[in-house]
């Protein structure tokens, strides 16, 4: 029999209703609490599982024994809890990105070291089987060194989305649109996938949602420390949605890519992924045959389960919780949880500042401006 880890969440929006259910289902989580600051709503979500409900982080884990926990709060709100948790002893999963600044980023991870627990962050695409065959040909050597790494994401959030929560679309609730919100998977997945970033220099901008304070779109160029270099275009612009691809082209001239996001783009706790994730561009040698096989592959593995959403995150918490039973870092850790936050951080201020940002990025400690979140310049 599996060891069995006891396991919360924090906070009991939408996405805490995934991971409700991910940490219910696996063999090595005896789910047992929820935490949040409104009684009423925690207990509501407690009875839904049949879990306690507390409104003291530190309460739960000492009452209920609680050993990892998973973030699901709003992304300006990460911190107190997750640093709260560490000190506690508990290991802690946060909900992407880390944090919506690098101040915090730093508070969380200097916590979970001093108190020498495991910190995760949320990036589930990384599980994607076509994700994982881009990875595995670039460790392979197969397109040589990467050269080139395009992230584009056409997506399109529409009124409804940012009424259903009281912090959608507000710079100090949400902590930004488009880069905070959406783009952390694809930021992700290029940093994973084309290694160390020197600088980045970026524009964003608010294109056709006025009744919102944060940006719906952005644009970037990136230099790597492996001499490479890339571009992001992420936007919630464009209606109904086309589709969300990273690609990636090496030094031999060969490119492999994936459509990570299809025209029904997956919003957590609203609706599923509906287009199955593939490779949509493979060129090495020997292998381009093999693109229509995987894509059929996939879409049969896609089809078996019944909530494809659900069952990546159910993954993503499975590898955490067996990195703290084999003593091992998770899949996605706390310091690349911090590289996607420093990649946003670096188009807010090359924007304020009309400059590249050079990585590592330090966190704008005592500013009001956020990063230029604030003080946008046209």
């Amino acid at each position: 029999m599996a060891e069995k880890l006891k396991t919360a969440v924090i906070g009991y929006g939408k996405v805490a209703h995934l991971h409700a259910q991910a940490l219910r289902s696996l063999p090595t989580s005896e789910f047992v609490a929820v935490c949040g600051r409104n009684a009423e709503r925690a207990q509501a979500f407690a009875q839904q599982y049949g879990v306690a409900a507390f409104t003291s982080v530190a309460e739960m884990i000492e009452r209920a024994g609680v050993q990892a926990v998973v973030i699901c709060t709003p992304h300006p709100n990460h911190a107190a809890p997750a640093v709260e948790a560490a000190r506690m002893g508990a290991h802690v999963l946060v909900e992407k990105p880390l944090a919506s600044t690098l101040a915090d980023c730093d508070t969380i991870i200097a916590a979970a070291e001093q108190a020498g627990v495991k910190l995760g962050v949320i990036s589930q695409r990384r599980f994607y089987e076509p994700v994982q065959r881009v990875r595995q040909a670039i460790d392979a050597g197969k397109i040589g060194r990467p050269v080139l790494g395009t992230v584009v994401m056409y997506g399109w959030r529409d009124e409804a989305y940012y009424r259903s929560d009281p912090w959608r679309g507000q710079w100090m609730a949400e902590g930004g649109g488009v880069l905070v919100n959406q783009a952390p998977h694809q930021l992700d997945l290029l940093q994973w996938l084309m290694g160390p970033i020197e600088e980045v220099f970026g524009y964003w901008d608010n294109l056709n949602h006025p009744t919102i304070e944060v940006e719906d779109t952005a644009v970037a160029v990136l230099r790597f420390k492996n001499g490479g270099v890339g571009s992001i275009v992420v936007s919630n612009s464009q209606k109904p949605g086309i589709y969300g691809k990273v690609h990636i082209h090496g030094s031999n001239g060969a490119s492999v890519g994936v459509q990570t996001e299809g025209g029904a783009m997956f919003i957590a706790g609203m609706s599923s992924i509906l287009e199955p994730p593939y490779n949509d561009l493979w060129t090495v040698p020997g292998e381009e045959q093999l693109l229509e096989q995987w894509r059929a592959e996939d879409r049969a593995a896609f089809e078996q389960h019944r909530d494809p959403a659900l069952h990546y995150l159910t993954l993503q918490n499975a590898d955490f919780l067996d990195a703290i039973l084999e003593d091992r870092p998770p899949a996605v850790t706390g310091q690349d949880g911090r590289v996607t936050v420093e990649i946003f951080t670096a188009i807010y201020r090359s924007q304020r500042d009309r400059a590249p940002v050079r990585f590592p990025v330090p966190a704008d400690v005592g500013t009001e401006e956020f990063d230029g979140r604030l003080t946008k310049r046209s």
